[in-house]
């Protein structure tokens, strides 16, 4: 596939813009290895090879298992992801696929109860943000290179 525009070479403030939300994530005390499922798992769903290429590695040098991402996208049928990890893939999942339904409100609420307040704030920024990231990825079809 030949590579479309370079958004942070275009218009490096829109960039910047993405790069911010990233810097408050890193400062928001999300735990990172919960961070790249999130990341992770959007972007299986979302269909970016460059993302999953990413922060599948990421995720490696933070320490988490290859059999956990491999299994990623199975979660649901797999006891190896804690109640909480349940919890935000589900509400990663919902609100990737918001216009299925919207974020039901079991899934909101189980999301709600596993997470403090403002960890649930930054996992629904976090999701907010892979997918803006994937968006950018797919439409100027990034390059794993």
């Amino acid at each position: 596939m030949e590579p479309r525009i370079n958004v942070s070479k275009v218009d490096p403030k829109a960039y910047e813009a993405m790069i911010g939300l990233e810097k408050y994530l890193a400062q928001s005390g999300l735990d990172e290895i919960l961070y790249e499922l999130i990341k992770t798992r959007a972007s299986q769903m979302n269909g970016c090879a460059y993302c999953i290429n990413m922060h599948t590695r990421d995720a490696i040098e933070l320490g988490e298992t290859p059999q956990r991402l491999f299994l990623l996208n199975a979660w649901r049928d797999t006891e190896l992801f804690t109640e909480k990890e349940r919890a935000v893939l589900a509400l990663t999942e919902a609100m990737t696929l918001i216009t299925n339904g919207h974020v039901p409100d079991d899934v909101y609420k189980e999301a709600e109860k596993q997470c403090t307040p403002k960890e649930l704030a930054a996992v629904i920024m976090a999701v907010v943000a892979i997918n803006g990231w994937n968006r950018i990825a797919i439409t100027t079809r990034l390059s794993l290179d």
